[in-house]
């Protein structure tokens, strides 16, 4: 199961919880004042390879290798 981030709106606290992802936007309640008032953060996510050009799974066919074969705008192919 994922582990989703909320903050309570009314005494700001940030927490985590695990649930399913058909529970990630039902009701949970701060467990600091016990406030409804609870919004699910957007979770960021950063991955780093090293520098390296990973291979595109699916065989692309863009010239710089970060598109999929279309123009990208990237690096103008």
């Amino acid at each position: 199961m994922p582990i989703y981030e909320y903050v309570c709106l009314t005494c700001k606290k940030e927490f985590e919880a695990i649930r399913p992802m058909s529970q990630k936007d039902a009701s949970i309640t701060c467990d600091k004042c016990g406030s409804e008032e609870v919004k699910r953060k957007l979770a960021l996510v950063h991955a780093h390879n090293g520098g390296s050009a990973a291979p595109l799974a699916s065989g692309g066919g863009g010239k710089c290798g970060s598109c999929s074969g279309g123009d990208c705008g990237h690096c103008g192919s």
